[in-house]
């Protein structure tokens, strides 16, 4: 027996095949779904950029924003010189030896240099941290007096020491956003690496998917060749030995016979062999379902080494009568193959159902075999011809695209049986009867 040998999708005997086509590769083939795909695919390539050009946007806006509105390198020289002005006019106050034009003048550099107030920046944020205002500096310097301007020195000062802790905090404010900055830029390049190298592990997933894909289609065609070419075997022996003898024959009732099982093998090999149709015919089965007598169909496979049992009267059941036909051939050839004595076909109905037993007297098969016969490329120990062991699987297939399923058992009295149960299968019918064919031999 040889090693079984793996097939893509649903193994011959793994379970129910349904008729109709899958219709998962044309819907990937609708023009559609490829446009939706070609989109999908740029905007996850162009993803990293967008969102690396969002966090930059976001971690730099702080820092920004503090730039723009504190301005680029900002020291509180306007505060310190205002505070020397002030210190100047009251030290010039206090010199008895200074004219009266000359303590005026430092007076009027300090209220000048007061009221100019573009020039102390951020002067609001600067009040705000303290109590010092450069309102109240003004107001003394106005009154010229002694204690007055004390009191706008006191307040300068204030002003000055609230002017540097500012920039001292706005340093550090300055750090922190770098900082942020740098961390925002170290993120966003992780995060664009991991990014990229994701989208490079799922192209390549893609890739191997479809690499995957693409050997599943090539192992199914193959597959769908190799039943092709086991289920046309018999039609095309049957042909040449019809042509053969039909060389020799002078009867012509004879003539008319062998000229009938040419007919029937071409019909044979014309159903099973359409190339367009592969699929349908061996892997997702489609059938053509007719009401056929069954009766009719069985006794065709009468013969010197087959012995066929039907009803009396006809035994229509809606079923293909191609696929039907294929089914019990393998059976039967399979049958003839493993034994050199007689094989009984059987047709009856059981609970309102045909089935179908292929007998043979052989040494039957271990519990073992029985279990793996169905498999693809599985055949027994003991052949008498040579196979490929696709016959079995493909019974079951058909077996249960008709609603039903195939089985094995050993003979009370020795030999193995072949057991095909028909149900309903899920296929309208195609029309109301089909004629049977009458033997050939």
């Amino acid at each position: 027996m040889s090693r079984p040998s793996p097939l893509p999708g649903p193994a011959a005997g793994d379970g129910p095949v349904h008729a109709g086509p899958d219709l998962r590769e044309g819907r990937r083939n609708w023009p559609g779904a490829r446009l939706l795909l070609l989109f999908r695919e740029i905007a996850l390539a162009a993803l990293p950029a967008l969102l690396t050009a969002l966090l930059l946007l976001l971690g730099t806006l702080p820092a920004y924003n503090a730039l723009k509105n504190t301005g680029t390198g900002w020291t509180p020289y306007a505060y310190q010189g205002l505070a020397q002005d002030v210190l100047q006019y009251q030290v010039a106050r206090l010199q008895p030896g200074l004219s009266a034009d000359e303590r005026r003048d430092s007076r009027d550099r300090a209220l000048s240099s007061a009221l100019n107030r573009g020039q102390f920046g951020l002067l609001d944020d600067v009040e705000r941290i303290g109590e010092r205002r450069l309102s109240v500096v003004e107001r003394n310097l106005r009154q010229d007096t002694d204690l007055s301007v004390a009191r706008a020195a006191q307040e300068v000062l204030g002003l000055n020491s609230q002017a540097t802790e500012y920039a001292k905090n706005l340093g550090i404010r300055y750090q922190t956003e770098l900082k942020r900055l740098r961390f925002t830029l170290i993120g966003s390049a992780l995060l664009l690496g991991t990014l990229s190298a994701l989208l490079i592990v799922r192209a390549l997933l893609m890739w191997r998917g479809e690499t995957q894909r693409a050997l599943r289609r090539e192992k199914r065609q193959l597959e769908a060749l190799n039943l092709a070419s086991h289920e046309m075997r018999r039609p095309l022996q049957t042909l040449l030995l019809a042509s053969d003898l039909l060389r020799q024959a002078d009867d012509p009732d004879q003539r008319h016979r062998l000229l009938s099982m040419i007919e029937d093998s071409a019909a044979q090999i014309s159903s099973r062999a359409d190339l367009t149709r592969l699929n349908d015919l061996y892997l997702d089965v489609t059938l053509n379902v007719q009401r056929t007598d069954l009766s009719a169909l069985l006794r065709r496979f009468s013969s010197g080494r087959v012995h066929v049992i039907t009803p009396p009267g006809p035994l229509l059941w809606p079923a293909d009568p191609d696929r039907a036909r294929q089914m019990i051939e393998n059976l039967t050839e399979n049958a003839l193959k493993y034994t050199d004595g007689l094989v009984e076909v059987t047709l009856s109905s059981v609970r309102g159902r045909p089935q179908v037993q292929v007998r043979d007297f052989g040494p039957g098969l271990s519990a073992e075999l029985q279990a793996r016969v169905f498999l693809p490329y599985e055949r027994g120990p003991a052949s008498l011809v040579g196979g490929q062991g696709l016959g079995l699987p493909l019974v079951r297939r058909y077996a249960r695209a008709h609603g039903g399923d195939v089985s094995v058992s050993h003979a009370p009295d020795g030999g193995l049986i072949m057991t095909i149960t028909f149900g309903e299968p899920e296929t309208h019918l195609s029309s109301p009867a089909r004629p049977a064919a009458q033997p050939t031999s």
